[in-house]
């Protein structure tokens, strides 16, 4: 059966502290896969908060998650807390890509890696929209 494979980038330009709750833990006693998926979320928005936007507002238009790949590398566990790197690249007419790592702060083992497909829309007018090029020049000096 094929694997996904994630290549990761050589540099992430924003990373977050996000710690791991007791209702991030399933049955097995670590972290659930959608939890993780919530986590990933998290730090997605402050991402987008520390360079000024929210997933509302970028640049007028705001975004959808178009797809998502995720590898699971290791166990996480309650009361660790994670640090997500991320870095945008992949761009295209109406979006990119948000690759992502999860390591453990502690002892840096990695958790996850992954990747959301982001589309750029126009909420007003229902459709896509252009990825802003203030937003691209935002991500590449960061």
């Amino acid at each position: 059966m094929a694997r996904i494979k994630i290549e990761l980038p050589e540099k992430f330009v924003f990373s977050t502290e996000i710690p791991i709750y007791i209702n991030h833990i399933n049955y097995g006693n670590h972290l659930d896969n959608a939890a993780l998926l919530m986590l990933v979320s998290e730090g997605r928005v402050r991402f987008f908060k520390s360079l000024g936007y929210s997933e509302m507002d970028v640049e007028g238009v705001g975004v959808i998650v178009a797809d998502c790949a995720v590898q699971y590398r290791a166990e996480a566990f309650y009361g660790e807390t994670l640090v997500a790197e991320f870095a945008a690249d992949d761009f295209n007419k109406y979006g990119c890509d948000f690759v992502w790592r999860l390591s453990d702060k502690a002892s840096g083992r990695e958790v996850a890696r992954g990747k959301h497909g982001m589309m750029f829309f126009d909420y007003t007018a229902r459709k896509p929209a252009g990825v802003p090029q203030a937003f691209i020049d935002k991500v590449q000096a960061a």
